[in-house]
């Protein structure tokens, strides 16, 4: 009889009940987050890396409010603010306004994006020069312990029996070790498995690679 393996992961827990994964790859960037000193911050990093996650966990420490095109909201009740995935909300006078009214009521402002300030093509000249001076931090591309956590988690998401740890090893080897890409392999690992009938296998997994 198959046993599903358990696997021991450290997560860290936040007061949101969360869980993120803190290694190398982004412990600068939480500590840079989570520093109490710094009061603009733009956080950037590759798709599904966490920068939601952890903007979120830090807008609940600060009390932050959510922009979505609601200035009017924000400017009112004079709170922290949180800007998620800004290239999806690039509204660049009402991201300018916020800011100095964040300046002028001694607010903190998180703003995170899958690109750099430079990548955004910022059109407001006094815009781009406010965004220069935010503390700038990066979560970095998964190194092998952080895709190894990463399959761990979405493998019991998607309740797999796993019965070998060399499945782990080999789709670690041959996957092009993006978040996304991880992500996106397991949903089709699964789609897969259910379309067949069939248990998590390396032949099953040479089929998506």
């Amino acid at each position: 009889m198959i046993k599903q393996s358990i696997f021991n992961y450290n997560f860290t827990k936040n007061n949101n009940d969360n869980d993120l994964y803190i290694n190398k790859t982004n412990i600068n960037a939480y500590d840079e987050v989570m520093n109490n000193n710094n009061k603009s911050i733009f956080l950037t990093g590759p798709k599904k890396s966490g920068k939601s996650l952890l903007s979120q966990i830090w807008a609940n420490k600060n009390h932050a409010l959510k922009y979505d095109r609601n200035l009017e909201y924000i400017i009112k009740n004079k709170k922290n603010v949180l800007f998620d995935n800004i290239e999806n909300n690039l509204n660049e006078e009402d991201i300018f306004h916020i800011i100095n009214h964040s300046k002028t009521y001694d607010l903190n402002i998180l703003i995170n994006s899958n690109y750099n300030i430079d990548e955004l093509n910022i059109k407001l000249p006094d815009l781009l020069s406010r965004l220069k001076i935010f503390s700038f931090c990066i979560i970095n591309k998964p190194d092998d312990d952080m895709l190894l956590n990463i399959l761990t988690k979405l493998f019991i998401e998607k309740q797999f029996i796993i019965n070998s740890n060399d499945i782990f090893n080999f789709i670690i080897r041959r996957s092009n070790r993006s978040y996304e890409n991880i992500i996106n392999m397991v949903d089709k690992l699964d789609n897969l498995s259910l379309e067949k009938k069939r248990q998590l296998t390396i032949p099953l997994i040479k089929e998506i690679l």
